[in-house]
């Protein structure tokens, strides 16, 4: 019984080489035949709904793959089912055809699919393209120009439609719009601040994710900077020199397992996090120090492989579900369909390359170990990453969505965020359980019956390039300022919060730490423990942990404030993106409204185990026992 339920079609597979990585392609690809409409131009994997239309969403299904397939067709590879998407490009533009995606309109969820159609033509133009009838041929140029006239987000959707012009120039369209290419480029560059980074829009958006990196802007730069080399060779370089800066910053986001940290939204194109690592080697980017081919084909792969493991991110037929360490639509965005998860073919762009790259010549390496043990400052998003002790997280203060988004307090309002522990969003606003409130500080103002978390960030910054320092104004008579510091060689397990709350009203508070997997080694929930390192939870006065086979995690209120308490707290089912069944410890309390500062100093503390082991390291509780010292800067503030 110790796989059943947990394998996946794909375990077998070691996806260490090109040609494991094509069978796990082939694999993905197969599975989606028995979903395809007989004119190949819809791919239905499932019934759940999204803000847009169903015609879009069975289009999802059908164009995200194909980032997958043109890459394995322009490699030199064949593949059976191609002949479903040569039908269904057909099908899909064609007017007069029952599986007509339908006309474009103003900010359409289908410019979006058009970003993957046009690299495909562009990269495998004689498998994709050149099959095409005359008449099929201009239809479907048509309507990819139908975009070029059309308002967009002022976002990364941009690219979307350079790509979309670009394929039209690769297969020599009289449809392809140069003037409107070269406006969108332009405008798209107005987006970069420095150092590698993009904003995922204007000026003032404070949102640099997935979609600044792997899910859009990196990978599309780079991209652009092969294919349009000898037209535009300028803007390729600069591209290819911003890529550079970038992957310095962008390394520290992933731990030596392969795992990503999970940020911000549209978690569930999963492997799509890693894409940027096969752009930059089919871009031919020079790699700074110490990044080598061999680590860069080490960063891709693990992902990819430790993805491929997760039995929860797949059906039985093998197509993908919607969630992300398994199915979870809590934690998804109401413009994720069925075939969403399939932008995570990105990844696959390396199979495009010859064997002879770099990239796949070169033996895969492990994680640099001139990058472990450290702790970065990442100055645009306003992270600090570390990965001291054996845990990559980090911490943050400052990023939001620039517009409404579904949970977007969890997805990036939240104190700290790990690549082994995840993060939590809510099931609900009726009890604490339900709130998923890990690494956030939660408030009531009406005795624990709904919560509030942080979303809107004001006034972040680093000092001194210690920590990050933040404003948060809950309710209009509420300010909550909060210091984030780093762990450091004497701690190196534990991070450290001081929050100054000033409040006009009484208010209760939980602040969470890791959440965990909450089982112990029966299967049953982890039993409450007089101390040591034996799985359970544990709680006495100010502190609160657990361990399980996933690692350990815990708080400890600093102050020794009495009237706030540990919890080992049991969150509702579903909460946390790793695990279905967590446990969070937290610090509860309550406070008077009399509009005097309240000062609360927490200990957070997280050792995840390694692969292959079950629970933390051994003599753990050790360093549970190393507490952080608040820094004398905000110790004086707090006198």
């Amino acid at each position: 019984m110790d796989t059943f339920g947990t394998a996946t079609p794909f375990g077998p597979n070691p996806i260490e080489s090109k040609d494991d990585l094509k069978k796990f392609l082939i694999q993905l690809l197969d599975a989606l035949e028995s979903h395809t409409s007989p004119g190949g131009a819809r791919v239905h994997v499932g019934y759940t709904g999204t803000h847009y239309d169903e015609a879009a969403a069975q289009l999802e299904g059908f164009s995200r793959p194909i980032w997958g397939l043109a890459s394995l067709l322009a490699g030199g590879y064949d593949y059976k089912g191609t002949t479903r998407w040569v039908s269904g490009l057909a099908n899909g533009t064609d007017p007069d055809s029952d599986e007509f995606w339908g006309n474009m309109r103003d900010k359409d969820q289908r410019m979006v699919e058009c970003s993957a159609l046009g690299f495909a033509i562009a990269v495998a133009r004689e498998k994709l393209w050149d099959p095409l009838t005359p008449e099929a041929k201009e239809k479907a140029a048509n309507w990819l120009n139908t975009m070029n006239d059309k308002e967009m987000p002022n976002t990364n959707w941009l690219w979307f439609r350079v790509f979309a012009n670009l394929g039209l120039s690769k297969v020599g369209s009289p449809r392809f719009d140069a003037k409107r290419m070269k406006a969108d480029l332009d405008h798209l560059d107005t987006f970069y601040i420095s150092d590698g980074w993009s904003r995922d829009g204007p000026e003032g958006v404070v949102q640099l994710d997935y979609y600044s990196s792997s899910f859009a802007i990196q990978f599309a730069q780079l991209a652009y900077s092969k294919l349009q080399q000898a037209e535009d060779p300028v803007r390729c370089e600069e591209y290819r020199n911003r890529a550079r800066k970038f992957a310095l910053d962008f390394v520290h986001y992933f731990d030596p397992e392969g795992r990503a940290l999970p940020f911000g939204r549209s978690l569930t194109y999963r492997w799509a996090m890693s894409s940027f690592w096969g752009a930059l080697a089919f871009a031919d980017v020079d790699l700074p120090a110490p990044l080598t081919w061999g680590v860069v084909k080490g960063l891709q792969l693990r992902n990819i492989r430790w993805w491929a493991k997760q039995a929860g991110a797949f059906n039985s037929d093998g197509t993908l579900t919607i969630g992300y360490v398994y199915p979870n639509h809590n934690m998804t965005e109401n413009y994720n369909s069925p075939g969403s998860p399939y932008w995570c073919c990105k990844s696959f762009v390396t199979l495009s390359l010859p064997d002879s790259h770099p990239f796949w010549s070169s033996p895969e390496e492990p994680y640099p170990t001139a990058l472990l043990e450290t702790t970065k400052i990442l100055r645009h998003p306003l992270h600090i990453a570390t990965n001291l002790g054996g845990h990559t997280y980090i911490l943050s203060s400052g990023q939001q969505c620039s517009y409404p988004v579904k949970q977007g307090a969890a997805k990036y309002g939240k104190l700290a965020y790990s690549t082994a522990f995840g993060y939590s969003v809510p099931v609900g606003n009726g009890t604490l359980e339900e709130v998923g409130g890990d690494n956030a500080l939660a408030l009531s103002d009406d005795d624990g019956e709904t919560w509030k978390c942080r979303r809107d960030t004001r006034e972040a910054r680093f000092e001194n390039d210690k920590w990050l320092r933040s404003m948060w104004y809950p309710w209009k008579d509420v300010e909550v300022e909060t210091w984030l510091v780093p762990p450091n060689a004497g701690a190196p397990l534990w991070h450290l919060r001081v929050h100054r709350v000033r409040s006009g009203r009484h208010l209760s508070s939980a602040e969470g730490g890791f959440a965990i997997y909450g089982q112990g080694k029966s299967g049953r929930a982890l039993d409450p423990t007089p101390g040591g390192e034996e799985f359970g939870t544990y709680e006495k006065g100010g502190e609160a942990r657990a361990a399980s086979k996933a690692g350990v995690v815990g708080v400890v209120d600093l102050l020794g404030t009495p009237s706030r308490v540990g919890k080992a707290l049991r969150t509702d089912a579903n909460t946390n993106l790793m695990v279905p069944r967590a446990v969070m410890p937290t610090l509860r309390a309550e406070h008077d409204g009399a509009g005097q500062d309240v000062w609360l100093v927490t200990a957070v503390f997280a050792l995840p185990n390694v692969e292959g082991t079950e629970g933390a390291r051994a003599g753990w509780l050790s360093e549970w026992e190393k507490r952080p010292t608040v820094p004398s800067e905000i110790a004086a503030l707090m006198k």
